[in-house]
């Protein structure tokens, strides 16, 4: 499953102006639509030429494959359609396999495209994940905190990643269903400890109230902005400022 923008082919004067309007309003929200601009021209606009905006601005652009894991239920794929969609649906269908999204977030000095895994959790696709988390530069481990199971089953991922001997892999432990506190088996401080003593970031989220999960997904991309000068695995860098060449921004495209 992949999500995008889309819109009607713009013409080359929209283009035109579009962009000359983010390049002379430099503090302006590149995802911004101007009130000037019809809303599906802007959507489309807006889809094709963020890049181009980000690059004329002389911003980095990173794109970084991201992989989410856990056990069967713990709402991994709510995060990642909360994140990407703003949408939570009460009962969600079994991932089978993995389902694939992405997203842009805009962050200090650096664009980071997302490319987002969402593994599915039953066991008889454990064999599976090694393909999806290969060569990823960030992973986000995921228990349910009504569930202890679940937690123990989040630990065991932690060690399989840390059989890949990654040091620059970014790897959150989430605890999800933080709405349902009264149900609560894994206390906050128990997973908490656990990511300290594992050297992993950890935040408790609710997919169905929207706690902490663009937090989530911003601290992420604020880290891997940080550390994309060492050229860290699952991460590509797409243009760069022309150092050399008077300040011109050269394009390449990366897979």
């Amino acid at each position: 499953m992949e999500t995008e923008l889309t819109g009607p082919n713009p013409p080359a004067s929209a283009i035109f102006y579009f962009l000359v309007f983010h390049l002379i309003n430099p503090h302006s929200d590149p995802f911004g639509i101007p009130d000037w601009f019809p809303l599906q021209l802007g959507l489309a606009l807006r889809s094709h030429h963020h890049s181009a905006i980000m690059a004329m601005r002389g911003n980095k652009i990173i794109q970084a494959k991201m992989v989410l894991l856990g056990d069967m239920g713990t709402g991994k794929t709510s995060l990642v359609l909360r994140f990407v969609k703003g949408q939570f649906h009460d009962y969600q269908e079994s991932t089978i396999g993995a389902a694939f999204f992405t997203q842009v977030l805009s962050v200090n000095e650096a664009t980071i495209k997302f490319d987002i895994w969402d593994t599915a959790g039953q066991e008889r696709y454990h064999s599976l994940a090694p393909m999806y988390y290969r060569g990823a530069a960030a992973a986000v481990v995921v228990y349910d905190i009504t569930s202890m199971d679940s937690f123990v089953r989040a630990k065991n991922w932690v060690l399989e990643l840390q059989r890949q001997e990654k040091p620059n892999l970014i790897v959150f432990l989430v605890g999800n269903k933080a709405d349902l506190e009264g149900k609560r088996q894994v206390g906050s401080q128990e997973g908490e400890d656990y990511a300290q003593e594992n050297g992993l970031a950890f935040l408790e989220t609710s997919a169905k109230t929207a706690q902490n999960v663009n937090e989530l997904f911003y601290d992420i991309a604020n880290q891997l902005a940080k550390i994309v000068p060492s050229r860290p695995g699952g991460m590509t860098l797409s243009n760069r400022r022309g150092s050399e060449t008077g300040g011109r921004v050269f394009f390449c495209c990366s897979s």
